[in-house]
């Protein structure tokens, strides 16, 4: 390693929003603040939080129930045509 061309790492201790402290090292050093850490990042604790702006799933939920309702009736549509040819023969 050539010397005299690498950074320093200092101490440096991270704050989340949440509470939690986490000291490592660092290039900056001293301490940074973050929104959002693996003690409260829903994909590190498993819970998901879904906010509903202005309604869009509750929307897209009944989008997707009326396609799927559109898409059964046309099925039993078919299945009793089928039965109506066949007794037709």
């Amino acid at each position: 390693m050539q010397k005299e061309i690498h950074p320093e790492y200092k101490p440096t201790r991270f704050l989340c929003a949440c509470g939690n402290r986490i000291e490592t090292r660092s290039t900056r050093g001293g301490e940074i603040k973050i929104d959002i850490c693996s003690n409260c990042h829903p994909f590190f604790t498993g819970k998901q939080k879904l906010i509903d702006s202005a309604g869009k799933v509750e929307r897209f939920q009944r989008r997707y129930s009326q396609a799927a309702q559109d898409a059964r009736s046309a099925k039993a549509a078919k299945s009793v045509k089928s039965v109506k040819s066949a007794k037709a023969k």
